[in-house]
């Protein structure tokens, strides 16, 4: 599948999902990643005004999940998050997010991920890793 085929598919599966509802847009994939962007607006934000830390997870766990699924090219392949940690290291009021997944470990059933979520200038936001669970449906 051409990279174009590909990302308009991970999109369209968003449709009526938490993705969909945080904005979330798959905008980027190569052979070892998968990027997404999410807006940073009023609507994940924390009372005082700055993104949300659960929102930047949401973001994480979305990116890394479906690169997995992406990746691995088996359709047959369901994928579940087993455990997620993030290191929160910068507060962003607006703009825009831009995370990435990159492998650590692609073992056949467990796969080890780390996505770094950056902001408009290219600074490190979030660090988080992702363990996903792969099995057969």
């Amino acid at each position: 599948m051409q990279k174009e085929e590909v990302l308009k598919l991970a999109n369209g599966i968003c449709k009526n999902t938490l993705m969909e509802t945080l904005d979330i847009r798959f905008t980027d994939v190569g052979e070892d990643f998968l990027t997404a962007q999410m807006p940073v607006t009023s609507k994940i934000h924390q009372p005082d005004g700055v993104l949300h830390g659960g929102a930047s997870v949401a973001l994480a766990e979305s990116v890394g999940s479906a690169a997995v699924f992406i990746l691995n090219k088996d359709a047959d392949q369901m994928v579940r998050g087993i455990e997620i940690s993030a290191n929160h290291l910068k507060s962003v009021r607006e703009g825009m997010l831009e995370a990435t997944a990159r492998p650590i470990h692609q073992g056949k059933t467990i796969q080890l991920w780390e996505i770094k979520i950056t902001d408009d200038a290219g600074a490190l936001v979030c660090l988080s890793k992702l363990t996903t669970y792969t099995r057969p449906k």
